[in-house]
């Protein structure tokens, strides 16, 4: 692999570790306000899981880097983390959690899917520890979405306001990174645009079984990674607030 190669694809790792971080830790935030126990500790096993991938792909990352996975976690600015807005709003209500897992579950998935074949073999073998996991995410979101669109009034018209407000930030899952086409070339990533056919082509009838209503005439997203909401900047202050009072201390 050729060093222009090699960053671009560091920065691959660092977007998809850091959209797993970020994503785990609004999951997180319903500990203790699951609306059943049940619930409570299964979304948390699964923020534990989303962390554990970020983890992965830290570590594929600090292979390149010799970046240390906390140092990335901790000890980086909004500005220097490459997660898609999708994962950083506020955790809103359950009906919004579950939507946004689910769309995220989808593209996760089906990105595995294709990672098995990548020529870069530490990111093909990585995809098989993550992909059972993956596998229970989405089998947890797609029937909590099921239950809530096909249930009461209520519940379906939050969970549609949670798609109208989440679709568009979906999007910018499937815009490339800079560079990001010769790591397609060169058979370590896919396609994005080949990914986005096949998960609109999972999600729409989904979502329509549900008796939810997704937009016809999406506009292409051209948020960069590099951009983010003010809410990523809060999440990061609770985030990294007890790591940055030692930098030296171990835990």
């Amino acid at each position: 692999m050729n060093q222009a190669t090699q960053q671009i694809l560091t920065q691959k790792l660092l977007a998809m570790a850091d959209d797993e971080l970020i994503l785990a830790h609004r999951n997180s935030e319903w500990i203790g306000h699951g609306p059943i126990l049940e619930e409570d500790i299964a979304l948390a096993n699964i923020a534990q899981d989303e962390l554990g991938h970020a983890n992965i792909w830290y570590e594929l990352h600090q292979t390149l880097t010799d970046d240390e996975p906390d140092e990335l976690a901790f000890f980086r600015d909004a500005a220097e983390f490459r997660n898609v807005q999708l994962v950083e709003l506020p955790r809103g209500d359950w009906a919004f959690t579950m939507l946004r897992q689910y769309l995220f579950d989808i593209y996760e998935l089906l990105l595995l899917d294709m990672l098995q074949y990548s020529d870069y073999q530490p990111l093909a073998e990585a995809c098989a520890k993550i992909r059972n996991e993956e596998i229970y995410h989405l089998r947890h979101s797609s029937s909590w979405v099921k239950r809530l669109g096909l249930g009461t009034e209520e519940s379906n018209r939050r969970t549609q306001r949670a798609l109208d407000e989440l679709w568009p930030y979906a999007q910018q899952l499937f815009v490339q990174l800079p560079g990001e086409s010769i790591l397609v070339d060169e058979k370590i990533v896919p396609d994005l645009a080949t990914l986005y056919k096949e998960w609109e082509e999972r999600v729409r009838p989904f979502l329509t079984a549900a008796h939810l209503t997704t937009p016809h005439n999406q506009t292409p997203s051209t948020t960069s990674r590099s951009e983010h909401t003010p809410h990523l900047t809060q999440l990061l202050n609770d985030m990294q607030k007890v790591a940055r009072l030692n930098r030296e201390a171990v835990w």
